[in-house]
């Protein structure tokens, strides 16, 4: 057991809260995810406290539930990731930002150039979440009638990330000679062409951005499915997981590690964050309180929209009283679908138990004191269950406030987490290392 090991942490920011009763809560800025001024605060908090990055989810429709449920959905409304985050930008110095694109309804040459601008505009902190866009809805903004096929989706994003790290490493760290005396302004011997055609795309480059900052912007990847995992092992150096047991996060850890290892990465090369819910009391008893009146404010049809988002199936017909009945696969998130049938299954729920646990946030939890949840956190990260968490706060100011001021000096105190970022960009505060240019030597 390495007990030289340390806590990643990052912060799970869109929406500001996952939980569907948070805007709600007592206290909370019902408007936090579509205002500026607050969240400028969270993200100078959070990088006060020391994380490692502000991760911006995004959607690219209002998500597909009845109008009754939406209705009462703090997700309808968010900034653009890379609007937000280069405002962000501006406002940081050390935190690192990860905006979430897609690689099925974008182009590279877009993708590789916005995430090029805001690592030269954050001086090395930009993260580039990999995602193959699940809800069906989605294909209806970018003219297509029905939804790309799950595995079409992931070959593509594999094509997808190829081409995009190609296009940054169009230019040699050295190119730009801006060289007054003779007027050459960068030497075209420095510059590579990609001149892709493959199966999906066909990109000729190069990218008229110089090369970001980090060599490549770091890449971040969620998917837990099979065709998930295994572009998650050739690509991803952090993966957001979604495992609410530690048992099934050893799993994911050992295999995700074990397929990047027989391709040649090292298993350092991947860090591995699973969402976490994070409620803080001053005793066990008050945490648990606050994460009961969270719950008690999503209404029954946000609930049951939940539940139909996370089947891929229309459960407002089912018995509430009755076990989960099966239902039919769909082209939607396979292991988000799987993880909903094992909670069902783990804890015999209901068809309303299991709505109303969805319907506020149904993935791992941690629910208690500073003392309580840094003893789970630890197990955790020296069981390999993980190599940190993205925390999701329960609401916002006072949830993220009391993760800073309680948890984070209860994990300093262990030795767990830093007291100092370590360098200047978000690869060197996750000891990630500095992608060699697959096109020129380093001068």
């Amino acid at each position: 057991m390495n007990h030289d090991r340390k806590l990643r942490l990052g912060a799970f920011m869109r929406p500001v809260s996952l939980h569907t009763g948070a805007w709600r809560y007592p206290g909370a800025y019902p408007d936090a995810n579509f205002n500026f001024a607050h969240l400028k605060s969270f993200a100078q908090k959070l990088e006060a406290a020391k994380f490692d990055a502000f991760f911006m989810a995004d959607h690219l429709a209002v998500l597909n539930m009845p109008i009754e449920a939406l209705r009462r959905s703090h997700t309808v409304t968010s900034f653009e990731p890379f609007t937000l985050l280069s405002a962000l930008a501006a406002v940081t110095e050390h935190i690192g930002l990860i905006a979430t694109a897609s690689t099925t309804f974008d182009a590279p040459y877009h993708i590789a150039r916005r995430f090029a601008s805001l690592d030269h505009l954050s001086q090395g902190r930009a993260g580039w979440n990999i995602v193959t866009t699940s809800n069906p809805d989605a294909a209806l903004n970018f003219g297509l009638d029905e939804h790309v096929d799950h595995d079409e989706r992931y070959r593509r994003a594999r094509e997808f990330y190829d081409v995009v790290t190609g296009l940054w490493d169009s230019f040699a760290d050295d190119a730009f000679t801006r060289d007054r005396e003779s007027g050459e302004y960068f030497d075209p011997a420095r510059m590579h062409v990609l001149d892709h055609k493959g199966e999906h795309l066909s990109v000729r480059g190069p990218l008229n951005i110089a090369r970001p900052v980090q060599g490549w912007p770091v890449i971040v990847q969620a998917g837990a499915s099979e065709a998930g995992r295994q572009l998650a092992a050739e690509t991803a150096e952090v993966i957001f997981a979604a495992h609410n047991t530690l048992k099934a996060g050893q799993e994911f850890f050992a295999d995700v590690k074990a397929r990047a290892e027989k391709l040649g990465r090292s298993r350092d090369a991947i860090k591995i964050l699973p969402g976490a819910f994070i409620v803080v009391g001053d005793t066990v008893e008050e945490a648990k309180a606050k994460r009961a009146k969270l719950d008690s404010l999503v209404h029954y049809e946000s609930a049951i929209a939940s539940l139909s988002v996370a089947l891929g199936h229309d459960a407002s017909k089912f018995d509430p009283d009755a076990p989960l009945p099966e239902t039919p696969e769909t082209n939607q998130s396979k292991s988000g679908r799987e993880r909903v049938y094992q909670l069902a299954r783990a804890e015999n729920l209901t068809v309303r138990q299991l709505a109303q646990r969805l319907g506020g946030y149904a993935g791992l939890a941690f629910v208690g004191t500073a003392e309580t949840i840094a003893d789970q956190m630890e197990e955790w990260l020296f069981a390999e269950g993980s190599d940190g968490f993205n925390v999701m706060f329960p609401d916002l100011p006072a949830g993220l406030d009391d993760v800073v001021k309680k948890l984070v000096p209860e994990l300093q105190r262990r030795n767990l987490f830093r007291t100092e970022y370590e360098g200047k960009t978000l690869r060197e505060n996750l000891g990630l290392e500095r992608p060699a240019n697959r096109f020129f030597e380093t001068a």
